[in-house]
């Protein structure tokens, strides 16, 4: 029998932005906003909400677990075995907002998903601050 290790790892992703808390937070959780920077959704900011994220290659199923406006937003990320939590925070500074993203719960037999994770939530952070600066 294997005994699988309880322990997890985390993608933290962080960045500093020249936008305002509230215009960020328009971009995490307008659906058509979402759409244009990460993926198709039935995003809702009401805690329990039950959604899903839609791609070409598959859907991820996902759970509203905290909503504090303009603070942080969390929700369970499910898709092929992986069961994850993403937490958005935003904290906001003299020139915009520090925002940072982390993906935790990613089991030690699951690297590569953290590595595609590691790798693939820069690009969407990118995407993002090609819509806020399209946002008025």
């Amino acid at each position: 029998m294997t005994d699988i290790s309880t322990e997890t790892r985390s993608v933290v992703i962080e960045r500093e932005m020249s936008f305002p808390a509230e215009k960020i937070w328009r971009a995490l959780t307008q659906p058509h906003l979402i759409q244009e920077w990460l993926m198709k959704s039935d995003f809702k900011p009401v805690v329990d909400h039950r959604f899903n994220f839609n791609a070409d290659w598959g859907a991820v199923d996902c759970r509203v677990m905290e909503v504090e406006p303009y603070k942080t937003l969390a929700y369970s990320w499910g898709a092929y075995g992986l069961e994850t939590l993403v937490t958005w925070t935003l904290t906001p500074t003299g020139t915009g907002t520090h925002l940072r993203m982390e993906q935790s719960g990613f089991r030690t037999d699951q690297r590569q998903a953290c590595g595609g994770a590691r790798s693939g939530w820069p690009q969407f952070f990118d995407k993002m601050e090609q819509v806020l600066e399209q946002l008025d």
